[in-house]
C-alpha cells in the first residue's frame, strides 16, 4: 500500500489527529502528513502512505491555495475565530473596494512574516502554542514567504458596518500563515482584524475536488479497493525535473549506486530517476565531494 491519500480534512481535527485516524483505518504505521493545518481549517491535506512517506518533504514544499475570510473590527489572541478578543475598534467609515484591492496588491510578492504565538513553529524544542498556553510570549523567528496571488472574492463596491467581512483567495509559499495575513490586511486598512474562516483548496498540484472524506475512505475499505484511491508517487513528484533510465542503470539505482552526473543537475538541486515503465526509482543530487558524480538522496524502490 503506497501512495498519497488526498484527504478532505474536516473541521475540529489537527493534522496529527488525521494521521492517527488514517493509521487505524488502514492498519499501517507508515503514514505521515505533508504540512500542518489548524483544527478550524478544512480542505486539502495530502497524507503519505507507505513508500510515499519518503517524499513527504517534496510535497510539503509546494505552494498552497486558500479561500479565506477576514473580519475587520476586532482581533483575537489566536488570530482566528477560536480565540478570545484582544482588541476592538468599530469600523466607523466606509471602506471602498478599490481600497481593499490596493491593500491586497501591496501584499503580493516576497515579504517577511512572523508566525503567531498560537502556531506549531518550534523554538528551543517546543512549539509556540505550548508557550502561549502558559501565558508566555517569546521571540519568534521571522521568515521569508511569498504571496504569489491575492484576490478579493466579493463583488461589493463599498463595505460598511460595525464589523466588515469579506472573502479572499490566496496562493502562497510553504510556511505562510494565512491568519497572520488576514490580520495584516486589517492593519493596513486601519482596524484590528482576524481570520474568520479558511479552507485550503489546493496543495501543489492537488485540488480539493480530488479529495475524499473519512466516510468515503471507510466505504472504499469495505470494498477492498484502497489502492485505487491512492495517488502514485510519480504524480506527487511531477513538479520536479526527471530523467528516464534504462533497466541496466535502474538496477544500479535500486542498490543506491553513485552515478555520473547528468546535465539536468546543472540547473536543479536534485532530479527524479524513472525506470522504463515511468516509475519513480530514486531522487539524486550532485555528489558533495566528487565532481562529475551524483548520489541518491532517496531510494524509492528496491
Amino acid at each position: 500500500m503506497d501512495g498519497i491519500l488526498l484527504l478532505h480534512k474536516p473541521k475540529g481535527l489537527t493534522s496529527h489527529d488525521c494521521v492517527f485516524k488514517v493509521r487505524k483505518l488502514l492498519k499501517t504505521k507508515k503514514v505521515g502528513h505533508t504540512g500542518t493545518l489548524d483544527p478550524d481549517v478544512t480542505g486539502v491535506l495530502p497524507i503519505c502512505i507507505g513508500r510515499a512517506t519518503k517524499i513527504a518533504e517534496y510535497v510539503t514544499g509546494t505552494s498552497k491555495t486558500y479561500i479565506g475570510e477576514v473580519t475587520i473590527g476586532y482581533s483575537t489572541i489566536t488570530e482566528d475565530s477560536s480565540g478570545e478578543i484582544v482588541q476592538k475598534k468599530e469600523v466607523d467609515r466606509t471602506i471602498t473596494r478599490s481600497e481593499i484591492e490596493e491593500v491586497l496588491q501591496g501584499l503580493m510578492g516576497k515579504q517577511l512574516q512572523t508566525p503567531p504565538m498560537y502556531s506549531a513553529v518550534k523554538v528551543n524544542g517546543k512549539r509556540l502554542y505550548e508557550y502561549a498556553r502558559k501565558g508566555m510570549e517569546i521571540e519568534r523567528p521571522t521568515r521569508e514567504i511569498t504571496i504569489h496571488d491575492l484576490q478579493l472574492l466579493d463583488d461589493r463596491s463599498v463595505f460598511e458596518g460595525e464589523t466588515i467581512s469579506f472573502q479572499f483567495k490566496v496562493t502562497c509559499s510553504k510556511g505562510t500563515y494565512v491568519r497572520t495575513l488576514a490580520v495584516t490586511i486589517g492593519e493596513k486598512l486601519g482596524f484590528p482584524a482576524h481570520m474568520s474562516h479558511l479552507i485550503r483548496t489546493a496543495s501543489g498540484g492537488f485540488q480539493i475536488e480530488e479529495c475524499i472524506t473519512f466516510e468515503e475512505i471507510e466505504k472504499v475499505l469495505e470494498l477492498g479497493q484502497i489502492q485505487s484511491i491512492l495517488i502514485p508517487l510519480e504524480r506527487a513528484l511531477a513538479h520536479l525535473p526527471n530523467l528516464q533510465i534504462d533497466d541496466k542503470v535502474a538496477m544500479k539505482v535500486r542498490n543506491g549506486a553513485v552515478l555520473e552526473a547528468v546535465e539536468l543537475l546543472n540547473n536543479a538541486p536534485f532530479i527524479v530517476l524513472l525506470d522504463e515503465s515511468h516509475r519513480a526509482l530514486a531522487i539524486y543530487e550532485k555528489h558533495p565531494s566528487k565532481p562529475g558524480l551524483m548520489k541518491p538522496m532517496k531510494v524509492l524502490r528496491n
